[in-house]
């Protein structure tokens, strides 16, 4: 599934990252913690999480993470959002808490 796919069915917000809208997302990871990220995450799958600093997207960009969806209207700072922007990793933003959009996410993927 591409990521402008849950973009629209789950009306998301793209807030950097443009050009990366027809990445492939194969999965989801949910954490804050970004070691655990680091440790964890396959390729493809999009990450969850409401940290919004430069270092969440030099782990994006080393993980291969196709988008990173930030929970409860979090806003990157302006340094993720210009890394973002330069590596083509979309952004993105949802009022929802991380549990409903991780599920969310799940269904669309699985079906």
């Amino acid at each position: 599934m591409k990521v402008e796919e849950i973009i629209k069915k789950l009306n998301l917000k793209v807030l950097g990252g443009e050009n990366g809208l027809n990445n492939e997302v194969t999965g989801g990871y949910t954490s804050d913690l970004l070691s655990d990220v680091m440790g964890n995450i396959d390729d493809g799958q999009i990450w969850i999480t409401l940290q919004t600093h430069k270092n969440v997207m030099a782990v994006a960009s080393l993980r291969d993470v196709p988008a990173i969806v930030l929970v409860r209207g979090y806003q990157p700072d302006a340094d993720m959002l210009e890394k973002a922007n330069e590596d083509g990793i979309p952004v993105l933003t949802t009022e929802m808490g991380a549990f409903e959009v991780t599920g969310k996410i799940y269904q669309l993927i699985n079906g």
